[in-house]
């Protein structure tokens, strides 16, 4: 598994989020509900509405 290495922060997203929604729209939840920046280096966390899926998005800083 690749992780992002350390001292990365972790952000969760509270509530349930549409698992249908691509990079583009995470990143747009992630700037506009969280506000942060999506190519901040952190990890952001998403919730399926069953609870029993997770997208994690998390930029790295080369495309």
């Amino acid at each position: 598994m690749i992780g992002p290495g350390t001292g990365v922060r972790g952000y969760l997203a509270c509530g349930t989020t549409d698992m249908r929604k691509g990079i583009a729209g995470l990143a747009a939840l992630a700037q506009d509900v969280l506000r942060q920046k999506p190519a901040s280096g952190a990890v952001f966390a998403f919730r399926g509405r069953k609870g029993d899926r997770i997208k994690l998005l998390h930029w790295d800083g080369q495309g």
